[in-house]
């Protein structure tokens, strides 16, 4: 029954926390003893508050046995925050040394969404140092693994967020995506992860007007990342660039038939490997099954794609980096210096360049997307790299070819670029190594909706036709 608490959906959990057969203590008790029980092997959280979340849940409890009381949209549901958001009386270090560990006195916008919603807060999950890398691991957090196969990656920066999913060590998670910190980890983990499009979610100043970042959910099944989505998004007085109205999403599977879906398997310019390629169209036949037409289109992209984006991210991000750090470099992983390092050479001018890299890109992907509702590629070209993985100093290959050490892996990061388009990872299959796989699926931009009305659909038939990949984890306690 443990297990079963611990690996319940949200969506089931509301229901049974109002019928009243199910309390919101018992479920918050058994996540905190399985977040304990897989810490030492998963690592998957950086600070853990079994007293707050359990005051939280008797709280909860007691407005679902209160007559008339109205229960919050996540009453009484675990959430996992990350190490890269504040919330007022916990720790936020970012996964480095040279932050200040004392509690903060603020919360982020993105974090209030939660509160606001009544969930149940459990911590803050690992994040590589300053959301640096596309694995979790630091000198101030240890190594976080993944709990398919603790020898690989749980992906980053959102590791521990995924992780914990994947352990049954949370049952919604908080994320944040600069260049695929949420889908990839997702795919690598076997869970869901939604980046929206750009203001549809709150983000922090400044960062906010940085149209490469976002904040998003991850979760077990579509339905419970459409359940904190609508939770998560809307206008949020901390941020002048969310949108208005709210977008509500529904839930309802409706049918794909006539759906026009488009797919490359590689963006024109990655290295895949085969598992990934092969559980890609395995993925994309379930969209034939469920009446879609598919087809293959070439894109007009480069390496100059992701040249660009790290310019871009080295202009703003790894400026950020070097603040936070100054004066504590023997403090930082060597990940974080070679981020500083890209930020130092790039200037002004190669900024500039990189914003017309990522216009061309827009208006070549508008020319496909014109013929197409959907577009489908993998999350990442290979099922995931070891967990002690450093970019800054270990060799990455695909196919017996050297590739990018930074984002050699990430078909995420050209979704970034175009920040308008809501994009969703979506467990595809799992590989030789019994790591997971997983698909991208993007939509028009700000077409939200028809990303979850296909997620819902191949979901739906691959519950009928492949079983659920939810409980497939690796770990055992």
């Amino acid at each position: 029954m443990g297990d079963d608490l611990c690996f319940m959906g949200a969506v089931e959990a509301l229901t049974r926390f109002k019928r009243r057969d199910l309390s919101p203590v018992e479920m918050t008790q058994a996540i905190l003893a399985r977040a304990e029980a897989t810490q030492s092997s998963i690592n998957a959280y950086a600070f853990l508050d079994g007293a707050r979340a359990m005051d939280a849940a008797r709280e909860a409890e007691a407005r679902y046995m209160e007559q008339g009381a109205a229960p919050r949209t996540l009453e009484g549901i675990c959430v996992a925050l990350k190490d890269a958001g504040s919330l007022e009386g916990w720790p936020t270090t970012y996964g480095s040394l040279t932050t200040d560990p004392a509690p903060r006195t603020s919360t982020t916008a993105e974090n209030d969404t939660m509160v606001q919603a009544g969930a149940t807060l459990l911590g803050s999950t690992r994040t590589p140092e300053f959301s640096g890398a596309l694995t979790t691991h630091s000198r101030a957090g240890g190594v976080t693994r993944n709990p398919w196969n603790t020898a690989l990656t749980p992906g980053g920066s959102s590791g521990g967020a995924a992780a914990s999913l994947a352990a049954g060590a949370a049952t919604l998670a908080m994320g944040s995506d600069i260049g695929g910190s949420i889908r990839a980890p997702a795919s690598c983990c076997g869970v869901v992860g939604y980046k929206p499009p750009k203001g549809r979610n709150p983000v922090t100043p400044p960062f906010n007007l940085d149209y490469f970042c976002h904040t998003g959910p991850l979760a077990r099944s579509v339905a419970d990342i459409i359940l904190m989505q609508n939770a998560m998004c809307g206008p949020h007085p901390a941020d002048v660039t969310t949108l208005r109205p709210k977008l509500h999403v529904t839930s309802e599977i409706k049918s794909l038939k006539g759906l026009r879906v488009a797919y490359s398997m590689n963006l024109g310019f990655f290295e895949i490997d085969p598992e990934v390629a092969q559980n890609t169209l395995r993925a994309l036949e379930v969209f034939r099954a469920c009446g879609a037409t598919v087809e293959e289109v070439s894109l007009p992209w480069d390496w100059s794609v992701m040249d660009a984006a790290k310019t871009h991210l080295g202009h703003i991000f790894s400026s950020w980096m070097a603040a936070e750090s100054r004066g504590k470099a023997d403090l930082m992983c060597p990940y974080t210096q070679t981020w500083i390092d890209i930020g130092t050479a790039s200037t002004a001018t190669d900024f500039y360049g990189a914003l017309g890299v990522a216009g061309r890109i827009g208006q070549s992907f508008a020319a496909v997307m014109s013929d197409y509702d959907l577009f489908v590629c993998p999350t990442t070209a290979v099922p995931a790299v070891p967990a002690e993985f450093d970019h800054s100093r270990d060799v990455l290959e695909i196919n017996g070819r050297v590739v990018d050490p930074v984002l050699g892996w990430a078909l995420t990061v050209p979704f970034n670029m175009l920040s308008s388009h809501p994009v969703l990872s979506m467990p595809s299959g799992v590989a030789g190594n019994n790591c997971p796989t997983g698909i991208q699926l993007v939509a028009r931009p700000y077409h939200d909706q028809q990303v979850f009305d296909a997620a819902l659909a191949y979901e739906a038939e691959l519950m009928v036709t492949q079983g659920s990949l939810q409980r497939f984890s690796a770990i055992s306690i």
